[in-house]
């Protein structure tokens, strides 16, 4: 009496087949978000450092000039509030990217995007008309502050 030995085809049944594919494309998702999730919209969260000059003129207007910027920053982000030291005046707030300040010879604010890259960048400035600003009124504490990182990029004071 010989026995005759069944021939079996399938090395893997389909069930653990399948359990065995899904785990390694879970594995495998899994490194490909380790690797990369540093590497997506880190960029803007670093907080820009800067450092300006500020001029009064004869002409009675004031230049605030980046002498100083670690990055290049976006006009519509970044924003000049002048907080006066006297209760009796009303702080100024200032958008570089606004409408009628951008680029704008001549308002009462201006920004001057010296490159014209529309970039906040080193050498870009804001003109300031001091008598309609009533800059000459007292002290001013002014801030720059750029909202794609929520952060103080510097600040100073304005002397009568």
């Amino acid at each position: 009496m010989q026995r005759g030995l069944e021939v079996d085809d399938e090395a893997v049944s389909p069930v653990i087949a399948t359990v065995l594919l899904l785990a390694i494309t879970v594995l495998l998702t899994s490194m490909v978000f380790v690797m990369f999730q540093g590497a997506f919209g880190s960029v803007e969260k670093i907080s820009p450092r800067g450092g300006v000059s500020v001029a009064e003129l004869s002409n009675g207007h004031h230049i605030i000039t980046f002498t100083h910027l670690d990055k290049p920053l976006d006009p519509s982000k970044v924003r000049l509030t002048m907080i006066p030291m006297k209760s009796n005046l009303s702080a100024v707030v200032i958008w570089a990217g606004q409408a009628d300040v951008y680029g704008m010879v001549g308002a009462h604010s201006s920004f001057i995007d010296a490159d014209a890259g529309y970039t906040v960048t080193q050498g870009d400035y804001f003109v300031l008309n001091s008598a309609y600003h009533h800059l000459d009124e007292g002290n001013w504490r002014v801030t720059l502050f750029y909202e794609n990182t929520g952060s103080i990029i510097t600040t100073f004071t304005i002397k009568e």
